[in-house]
């Protein structure tokens, strides 16, 4: 491979300069008398023909390319790893550190990952050693390759996950596995709560995977932390931020054709819950007997479109849809399947009322006496003592969803959904029994399956989010917006231990407008609320610089790899340069061709 020519008349020219000039030394030689060093002639007049060829455009060479790279210092680097590294790249590689490591005294110190590009704007490559960069500082290096020398992983938490939003009621199940040097004493984990551990769980010598549970008693933002001790001795506390919130509870409306203990169970459960609720109970023919709690009273002897509209779901035996009137049971139903309404239908062993909507799909099958008694059921997270007499179950279909079952995947509750809404039956009788006989949490999470099934579906809200799992401290944040449309008034956020608020600069996706970002600098750690559009509210909690290093060394090992993908696509990384052999080389074998020709015509 040559250089290119400049000038094609130029290239062209000189080549065949130098052609003619081989090809007429050597006829000279072959035509002289003198027969002696005629083929040294020919020879030395090809050399020189080639060399003064060579001279003006030397053929290129690969040569390995300068080794443009520079090393990095973050928290936690090995200085073995720095020797080693700098025996390879040699001592005059610089060192910088970064984010405030115990470096050496030959390093500098680095403020941004900015003035990389400033300071050396032909770095190849950047060798990071520790801890390694965050996944929102990796878009500083621009297309600058960089290699992470990770060190060996801390003992501790090494992954952890758990719901940061929760419902009062519900459990907090915090999952995760732990490392810890080969060798050691068992360890213990605590989940701890108001100054109390909840529950904890024993750990082998070389670590393993936790479950911890707890149900927390109040509303609002809370701080539980995750200790792990070994030999009495606590060797991490890691922050598990958590808020409960008090959820909205659709008002409830029951209906029962005869006095029953178990509507009367029923709204007395749905009262200490906070549910709005009222109830209904035929006494006799035109005549009905009210109770509200939770909201203020009104009339109930008919049900029309203005009353349904105050309710989100309706609990009634089969009896007493039965015997609705047909202007009250069409209300029902265009409530229902315009989806204002959910339906809880209590069934007996025996067919729907035809006022019941997709009644054809709820087919019940009475079972045999001797399978009525007392049996088994099932749904998810339910509770090992939900026993119940089950006298008759529903038949399976395509249309419907399993909600709870019996012994042998008996179907005994399932919901389908019917237009907009959705309509549950259930043939589990007497379930007041459960909080006669101290199950309550059985009671508890039987109603909410049901009551959560047939609840219409939220109208759409502005919501937020957070575009990493761990937040932090003095590292930029990306918050994501989905609302109908950009808001006219600018977010805020605020740190909830108090200070100023900051507003946010939200910029819409070009793809899609319900999407909007933020950029947002958390300045210390702590729980922070953003507010907006109108009243919504969004609570996240930025972790101190300490917290959660294993699932945040894994979270940048991951961003490295991608972002290393990335680079090695977009622009790969040269190893070698062509570089053209030097001129003079050719221009001495030039001189010593022709001095030989000059020379052995003299003698």
């Amino acid at each position: 491979m040559f250089i290119a020519p400049p000038n094609p008349g130029v290239y062209y020219g000189l080549l065949a300069f130098c052609v003619l000039l081989g090809l007429g030394t050597g006829a000279l030689a072959w035509q002289r008398p003198r027969r002696r060093y005629r083929w040294g002639r020919i020879a030395a007049g090809a050399v020189a023909a080639g060399a003064l060829w060579l001279t003006a455009f030397p053929p290129l060479r690969r040569l390995p390319a300068a080794r443009a790279e520079a090393i990095l210092l973050t928290d936690g680097y090995a200085p073995d790893t720095l020797r080693r590294l700098l025996r390879r790249l040699g001592p005059g590689t610089p060192v910088w550190h970064y984010d405030g490591p115990a470096a050496p005294a030959r390093s500098r110190p680095l403020p941004s990952l900015l003035t990389l590009a400033e300071q050396r704007p032909a770095l190849r490559r950047l060798h990071v050693l520790g801890e390694g960069l965050a996944a929102a500082e990796l878009p500083a290096l621009g297309a600058l390759p960089m290699q992470w020398h990770a060190g060996p992983p801390p003992a501790g938490f090494r992954t952890a996950l758990w719901r940061p939003t929760l419902a009062l009621g519900e459990a907090l199940q915090v999952e995760g596995t732990v490392e810890l040097p080969d060798g050691g004493a068992p360890a213990w984990v605590g989940l701890r709560a108001a100054g109390t551990v909840r529950d904890s769980v024993r750990l082998p010598a070389g670590g393993g995977a936790l479950r911890l549970r707890y149900q927390p008693k109040t509303a609002g933002r809370a701080l539980y932390e995750l200790v792990l001790r070994r030999a009495g001795q606590p060797l991490v506390t890691e922050p598990v931020p958590v808020e409960v919130t008090l959820p909205t509870r659709p008002a409830v409306l029951l209906l029962t054709a005869t006095p029953a203990f178990e509507f009367k169970f029923l709204k007395n459960y749905l009262a200490e819950a906070h549910y709005p609720v009222a109830l209904r109970t035929t006494v006799s023919r035109g005549l009905v007997q009210t109770d509200f709690v939770n909201q203020p009273a009104g009339p109930l002897n008919r049900l029309t479109p203005t009353l349904l509209a105050r309710y989100s779901i309706v609990v009634a035996d089969a009896a007493s849809l039965g015997a609705l009137p047909g202007a009250e049971a069409q209300a029902l139903q265009t409530a229902q399947r315009a989806g204002r309404l959910g339906l809880v239908v209590l069934a007996e062993a025996a067919p729907l009322p035809r006022t019941v909507p997709g009644r054809a799909d709820f087919a019940v099958l009475p079972r045999a006496a001797a399978q009525a008694g007392p049996q088994p059921l099932a749904w998810p997270d339910a509770p090992p003592e939900a026993r119940a007499a089950v006298p008759a179950q529903l038949r399976p279909a395509p249309a419907l969803r399993a909600l709870v079952s019996g012994p042998g995947q008996a179907l005994v509750a399932a919901s389908r959904r019917v237009g907009l809404g959705f309509v549950v039956v259930s043939v589990v009788p007497e379930t007041f029994r459960w909080g006669l006989q101290g199950r309550a949490p059985v009671y508890a999470s039987f109603w909410n399956r049901l009551l959560t099934a047939a609840a219409p579906p939220a109208p759409a809200a502005a919501t937020w989010r957070t575009g990493t799992r761990w937040p932090r401290a003095r590292q930029p944040l990306t918050l994501h917006l989905a609302a109908a449309a950009l808001p006219a008034a600018r977010p805020t956020v605020v740190l909830a231990a108090g200070g100023p608020a900051v507003r946010l600069a939200l910029r819409q996706d070009t793809r899609l407008p319900e999407w909007s970002t933020a950029q947002f600098w958390p300045a210390a750690a702590g729980w922070y609320q953003v507010r907006g559009p109108d009243k919504t509210t969004h609570n996240f909690y930025a972790y101190p610089a300490a917290a959660w290093r294993g699932p945040e060394r894994q979270a940048r090992q991951q961003a490295a790899a991608q972002r290393q993908a990335a680079v090695a696509a977009g622009a790969p990384a040269r190893d070698t340069v062509q570089e053209p052999w030097p001129a003079a080389w050719f221009f001495g074998a030039f001189l010593l061709a022709a001095g030989f020709l000059w020379l052995e015509e003299k003698l």
